[in-house]
């Protein structure tokens, strides 16, 4: 999570859409009143070598301690956490108030369900954390776990100003630019990329009945954003396409 006060915006974190590049991006363009809020120490380690600032005003105020706090920090030496770096819109809207909450350009990423199911998978195999086969996973329901709607949506609606599409990842990142008044375009830097194993077109992964099953999991996400399965394979034909490009 980013809170710029100097470019006047708040960068809400969804899981498995680059959100850690969009973050330590962002972190380059913070002054010392601003909030980035603490990832993982390899990535932390790119956002140092790039010369970003890192972590900062992401702790609790004093002021705003209650007494479990207080416990933790005399006997455990243990600062509380004011913002986290998956912390939801609901959440942030609460600690910044309206005034900032209304006058700020909040925004976040969504991806195809279907890539970011896999994503989600071979993320969570390599670190040890999920031992299941890929359809075992989606079978079981796997797909519905990482939903991020309610990290950006409330009772009425959306939260945030715009849902910026990872597919499109770059156009974004030029009109959010241009949005908030950035020198440039943020450069995006490689983190938590070489997870994925396999990558072979969507369509060789995925057989029809798990299409079918995450699409059920995370049909509110299918509904509001109007994806469909042949959208996001040609999506990643495209993409790969460009990317293999001299």
């Amino acid at each position: 999570m980013i809170l710029s006060h100097k470019y006047r915006f708040i960068f809400i974190k969804t899981h498995k859409t680059a959100g850690t590049s969009v973050e330590i991006a962002l972190s380059k363009y913070c002054g010392p009143k601003d909030v980035i809020t603490v990832i993982n120490p390899e990535d932390e380690d790119i956002r140092r070598e790039l010369g970003y600032p890192g972590p900062q005003n992401y702790l609790k105020p004093f002021g705003r301690y209650n007494k479990r706090d207080w416990w933790c920090l005399i006997h455990r030496r243990e600062r509380a956490i004011w913002f986290r770096n998956h912390i939801w819109a609901s959440t942030v809207r609460k600690r910044v108030g309206e005034e900032v909450w209304g006058s700020y350009y909040k925004f976040c990423f969504e991806r195809n369900p279907w890539d970011k199911t896999l994503s989600w998978y071979f993320y969570a195999s390599a670190r040890g954390n999920e031992d299941r086969p890929l359809e075992r996973f989606i079978e079981e329901g796997g797909a519905k776990e990482f939903s991020d709607m309610k990290a950006y949506c409330g009772k009425d609606g959306l939260l945030v100003d715009r849902v910026c599409r990872y597919e499109n990842i770059e156009g974004e990142m030029k009109e959010f630019a241009e949005r908030v008044g950035l020198p440039e375009v943020p450069a995006l830097p490689r983190a938590k990329g070489s997870f994925r194993k396999n990558r072979k077109p969507l369509a060789e992964v995925l057989a029809p009945d798990m299409r079918d099953r995450i699409a059920r999991d995370l049909s509110r996400e299918v509904e509001f954003f109007g994806y469909t399965f042949e959208e996001a394979a040609a999506q990643q034909r495209t993409a790969r396409a460009e990317a293999s490009k001299p």
